[in-house]
């Protein structure tokens, strides 16, 4: 996150995509692939104010929301004739370039990125316009090296990467211990190491690292790699909730084309309504949508526990994203970001309000 560049580095961080950001809401690769995937449309499908939406997300259990609504057709039957084409990302920068390029009109990611892609385009790029998910995060420790919490002092504990979403919480709780580590290295009471959620459960089997705060299921694999879960973030977090997964689309697609957004978080919220009444259906069908875009399934030692930690919802949590915004900056991260505008929520509460469902805030960072 830039910053002259309002997010200061987050410093050179997010903004490259070279430089992995986000995969699971965070969890993180560099590169994006366009499936070229499209959805079949019914023969009689009324086409909207566009032929196809382009829509992105990771192939993560974070973005199930996505994932099941695609692979359940839940978004195209909301969308008529107007065609879904999904590509997906391994890193939160790519998914922003894509999104500012016009490559996608409509994407789910982390909040880092969204905080990043917003402030650095001077709030001209991006809005959040629905939330996705909450939680599925963990600190998960080496049971013989850490006994408590009070253990993580002196040990190595790795994040996904320097300024991403997991290693701004996890340097937030630092401080909250009173201990005192040195953002940019990582180094200090405790050593904080930056890698790849592909590599660290390998690096915590071969006892290169001693823990990890990470995103799921990365966290679930390394309980079954033996390791203890110390610590669930969503315990410090107000009604155990917060902001993992948000809903972004291109403020140039949202005025053109505001019909096809209303469909789509339509099929949103119609999907996260699915997922919570079916979870063992959903889990299976997000399961199977990530062995189609990856090869490989999740084992159940590793998926079961992953699913029952993420909540699935429409709200943005928008309090918590300004909350996360100002762990960056007490870390040293961060230059305090205007997040005036990053939220328009109108289209969201219109839908909930027509299926008879609850309006959600925007923590006074709306657009209007």
């Amino acid at each position: 996150m830039s910053a002259a560049r309002p997010l200061t580095t987050l410093r050179t961080i997010a903004v490259i995509a070279a430089l992995p950001l986000l995969l699971t809401a965070c969890g993180y690769g560099s590169e994006s692939t366009d499936d070229g995937k499209q959805t079949k449309v019914a023969a009689d499908g009324k086409k909207l104010s566009t032929d196809e939406v382009r829509i992105g997300y990771f192939p993560n259990l974070t973005h199930a929301t996505a994932l099941v609504g695609v692979q359940e057709g839940l978004f195209q039957k909301e969308l008529g004739g107007t065609t879904i084409k999904a590509s997906t990302f391994n890193a939160g920068p790519s998914e922003i370039e894509a999104l500012n390029s016009g490559s996608i009109d409509i994407g789910w990611i982390g909040p880092s990125p969204a905080i990043n892609g917003y402030t650095k385009s001077n709030g001209k790029s991006l809005r959040i316009i629905s939330g996705s998910a909450s939680g599925g995060v963990k600190l998960v420790g080496d049971p013989k090296k850490i006994k408590s919490l009070k253990d993580v002092k002196g040990k190595k504990i790795a994040t996904p990467q320097l300024g991403n979403t997991q290693d701004v919480a996890f340097l937030n709780w630092i401080a909250d211990q009173g201990w005192k580590v040195d953002a940019e290295s990582g180094k200090g009471d405790v050593s904080v190491l930056r890698m790849d959620n592909k590599v660290t459960p390998d690096a915590f089997k071969s006892g290169s690292i001693d823990g990890a705060w990470v995103p799921e299921p990365t966290a679930s694999k390394l309980v079954a790699e033996g390791g203890k879960v110390l610590l669930d973030e969503s315990d410090l977090w107000p009604d155990k909730k917060f902001v993992i997964t948000n809903i972004i689309v291109s403020q140039k697609f949202l005025k053109e084309h505001p019909d096809v957004v209303e469909a789509v978080l339509r099929g949103s919220v119609k999907t996260n309504e699915w997922i919570n009444a079916n979870p063992d259906k959903a889990k299976a069908s997000a399961n199977a949508a990530l062995k189609e875009l990856s090869g490989k399934a999740l084992p159940a030692e590793v998926l079961d526990p992953a699913w029952k930690s993420i909540t699935f919802l429409d709200d943005p949590l928008a309090a918590t994203l300004d909350s996360e915004a100002d762990h960056a900056v007490k870390a040293g991260l961060l230059e305090k970001p205007d997040l005036k505008g990053i939220y328009d929520l109108a289209p969201l509460n219109k839908v909930l309000k027509a299926e008879g469902r609850n309006e959600v805030e925007d923590a006074g960072l709306g657009a209007g």
